[in-house]
């Protein structure tokens, strides 16, 4: 038998190189999709946290005679129970209105300052709360300024 007539079997190098091309595409194609979807998923899960956190507040203000948690009380009251004054006990009449501190999605934090320094913007005398997030980061996932969310400084 001469060397011609002999087929071996398998691919050959450029059949491999064009299978790997292909696939380099579809890759370049699917992951710009997935880090949308990404920071898509963190939008959606902070609105549904603010949403949480905000009608929480408000029934802490009408169970406490319309007081909000001051600033420094503020995960402590909101996560344990207590009396009608703001007094934290485990006999307390009222709460609690959350089971953890909520986590900022996109920090992955829960510290909570009167500014933009931590994770969390929350003013006691009106009860507003606003995550702190990059700007940029924000745009990404849709959010909109001063509604969902206060920028990083």
């Amino acid at each position: 038998m001469s060397a011609r007539s002999r087929r071996n079997s398998g691919f050959t190098l450029v059949e491999i190189l064009i299978v790997v091309v292909i696939l380099g595409i579809l890759a370049a194609i699917v992951i710009p999709q997935f880090t949308s979807a990404s920071e898509s998923a963190r939008g959606n899960s902070l609105i549904s946290q603010l949403q949480t956190i905000r009608s929480q507040l408000e029934l802490y203000q009408v169970q406490h005679n319309g007081a909000y948690p001051t600033l420094l009380q503020m995960w402590g009251n909101m996560t344990s129970k207590t009396f009608a004054d703001g007094t934290v006990d485990a006999a307390g009449d009222f709460g609690p209105y959350l089971q953890q501190e909520p986590i900022n999605p996109f920090t992955n934090g829960t510290g909570i300052a009167a500014d933009n320094s931590s994770d969390w913007q929350y003013d006691d005398a009106t009860g507003a709360i606003l995550p702190v997030v990059d700007a940029a980061q924000a745009a990404a996932a849709g959010l909109t300024a001063g509604v969902d969310y206060v920028a990083a400084p």
